[in-house]
């Protein structure tokens, strides 16, 4: 951003499973002073149960009509939401080697501490074996949603759209964000 260019208030980071997204979303909520709410939140229930899609659109519709707002991903099926109302996207375009290897990392701990996820949720052996696992979504997902993130930064029909395609453009970029307040933590609702 440049000091001509007023912060963005509502900010959604998309990229493919294992780009960081909610890392970057915590850091930006902590620096930003803009509350974060993990979509992982919105749409999983406790025994990896889905919520119905209706009621992840009406979730999602009901965040976006706040003044301001950082969201860590969108599902296809409600894209367009945040797309009609968000200032900022922030597209990480990082490779597909990378990602797999940040993805089996965080799922190899997830499964061997046994930590919580979304809403009570864990990974767990048979999950990640299984074929609604995270790491077939990344290979399945990987094309599309690069392409997706290509074409809007080549010619976004609604917001501003910064495409980052190695973790050392986003920190600079961050870096050179200002900060709402030293002491400001992440903020989830």
């Amino acid at each position: 951003m440049t000091p001509a260019e007023p912060l963005p208030s509502r900010i959604l980071i998309y990229g493919v499973y294992g780009s960081g997204k909610t890392t970057l979303a915590a850091r930006l909520s902590r620096l930003l002073g803009i509350a974060w709410r993990p979509v992982d939140d919105l749409t999983w229930e406790p025994g990896w149960r889905e919520v119905p899609m209706r009621v992840q659109r009406e979730r999602i519709a009901e965040l976006c009509r706040r003044k301001s707002w950082i969201l860590d991903g969108a599902y296809r099926d409600w894209l367009d939401i945040p797309m009609a109302s968000a200032d900022l996207i922030v597209g990480l375009d990082f490779g597909r080697w990378l990602t797999l290897r940040r993805l089996l990392r965080r799922t190899a701990r997830l499964v061997s501490t046994g930590e919580t996820i979304c809403n009570g949720n864990r990974e767990t052996l048979s999950s990640v074996l299984s074929s609604e696992s995270i790491i077939l979504w990344h290979l399945g997902s990987f094309g599309r949603k690069r392409r997706r993130m290509r074409q809007w930064a080549a010619a976004s029909p609604g917001p501003r759209v910064l495409l980052f395609s190695t973790p050392e453009e986003l920190d600079a970029w961050v870096a050179g964000l200002p900060v709402s307040s030293p002491e400001a933590g992440p903020r989830r609702r």
